[in-house]
């Protein structure tokens, strides 16, 4: 080995002073910008420090450490180029830089280790010191590290004693929870094998109940079909009854209808004609007028007039007459207010009252509390209210006044031929406010 390889050897292992103050202060600054899971956990501490404080405070920990971490020591090198990228990239391609401080490249070769890295340094070494005092100032800096760490140690020493002390504290009492959690385990053992037996025997008690409720069950299905029939015999006998009632009823009208008939023969009795003893009296007969009231529609009174007729039925187009009387209200407020001032109408009249509803446009049941005596029907899906109306109208017997409210010229025409009376909307509006 030559004597240039040796000292190249010799400056790898120890830095000169001034090259090692260097290296600090560029490492202790780059620590700053490194993140943390990047720093050793032995400088983690310094890293919230300033560059000032940071370098000085952790120079007996970062120095070792750049020495021994490859990987710590490539990222510190990285930053270091990226802050000194002219300076930086020269020594990093080997490149002379005559005018630049040799310490500050021996600093820079140091942190990016080039070919030549160690021939910076011994170059560097070669630098007279210009301070005679540097020694004794390292010294002496170097002594208030070590004191520093020193407390820094003794003060982590008593920490760490703290938290095991703490740590035994907390086995303590976790022991003693699962102590206690295991005692707990052993009784809700027992408890379930005691709540299972109760079970068992509970599915036992089941069992024989079930049983015997279908024992009863049979008992009871074979008393309705026993039952069942002795109600179909007493309505067969029942019919038979009713049918020999008919029969008997009949045979003694058609024996009245007879002998009157035979009583109109014997005593020669003329028929009816139409000729009456006031067609005798003279006088000029008026013109005919047309039958029935001539009063409007919509005429209160011709409303009472027929609510007095006797067994009358009134049936209501009930969105026709609501959108008359109340357009501007939601629906469900139309009918409402529709059956309970029908509810007072039916108290005074005693009448028999039915409302009919669209049902096409409802998405679901309707929730609605007619009062007594206001039957309140909604047309199926596919038909229109006008077609139930008209069911109800062909649904009572020849000759029982039927009154339609509707304004609906069509429901009014088809109700009138079936024998109905049409009302108007207004009509029943009118009515309704007057009650």
């Amino acid at each position: 080995m030559t004597e240039a390889g040796t000292a190249a050897s010799s400056a790898a292992t120890t830095l000169p002073e001034p090259v090692r103050q260097r290296v600090l202060t560029l490492a202790a600054h780059a620590l700053g910008q490194l993140p943390a899971t990047d720093i050793p956990a032995p400088l983690r501490r310094f890293a919230s420090f300033a560059p000032a404080k940071r370098a000085k405070l952790s120079a007996s920990v970062l120095g070792p450490i750049l020495e021994t971490d490859d990987h710590f020591r490539k990222l510190t090198a990285f930053e270091v180029r990226r802050e000194h990228p002219e300076l930086g990239d020269a020594v990093a391609d080997g490149v002379p830089v005559p005018a630049a401080d040799p310490v500050e490249v021996a600093a820079l070769a140091y942190l990016l280790r080039p070919d030549d890295w160690e021939q910076h340094l011994a170059a560097a070494a070669q630098v007279p010191v210009e301070n005679p005092r540097a020694d004794a100032e390292a010294v002496h800096r170097l002594s208030d590290q070590l004191d520093q760490a020193r407390t820094e140690t003794r003060q982590v020493r008593e920490r760490l004693r703290e938290q095991v002390n703490e740590l035994k504290a907390e086995n303590v009492t976790l022991r003693r929870k699962l102590n206690e959690t295991r005692q707990r385990i052993t009784g809700l053992h027992t408890e379930l094998e005691q709540r299972t037996k109760e079970a068992a025997t509970a599915d036992e008690r089941v069992d024989a109940a079930r049983a015997e409720v279908d024992r009863e069950l049979r008992k009871l299905r074979a008393r309705i079909t026993e039952l069942e029939a002795v109600e179909h015999a007493a309505r067969r006998t029942a019919g038979q009854e009713r049918e020999l009632a008919t029969t008997r009823t009949r045979l003694l009208l058609d024996t009245l209808l007879e002998a009157a008939s035979g009583l109109r023969r014997e005593l020669a009795l003329p028929p009816g004609g139409e000729f009456r003893p006031a067609d005798t009296v003279a006088g000029s007969a008026p013109e005919a007028a047309p039958v029935g009231r001539t009063a409007p529609e919509d005429d209160p009174a011709l409303f009472d007039e027929l609510l007095s007729l006797p067994q009358v039925h009134l049936i209501i187009d009930g969105y026709n007459v609501t959108k008359t009387a109340w357009p501007n209200s939601p629906l469900h407020s139309q009918r409402q207010r529709l059956v309970t001032a029908l509810g007072a109408l039916v108290a005074q009249r005693r009448i028999e009252v039915t409302v009919v509803f669209d049902g096409a446009e409802l998405s679901g049941p309707v929730q609605l509390n007619p009062p007594r005596g206001v039957r309140v029907r909604f047309s199926p899906a596919g038909v229109i209210a006008d077609e139930v109306i008209r069911q109800l109208v062909r649904a009572e017997p020849p000759g029982r006044p039927v009154v339609v409210v509707s304004t609906d010229r069509e429901v009014a025409e088809s109700i009138v031929k079936l024998g109905a009376r049409a009302l108007t909307s207004a009509s029943l509006v009118t009515r309704i406010a007057r009650t």
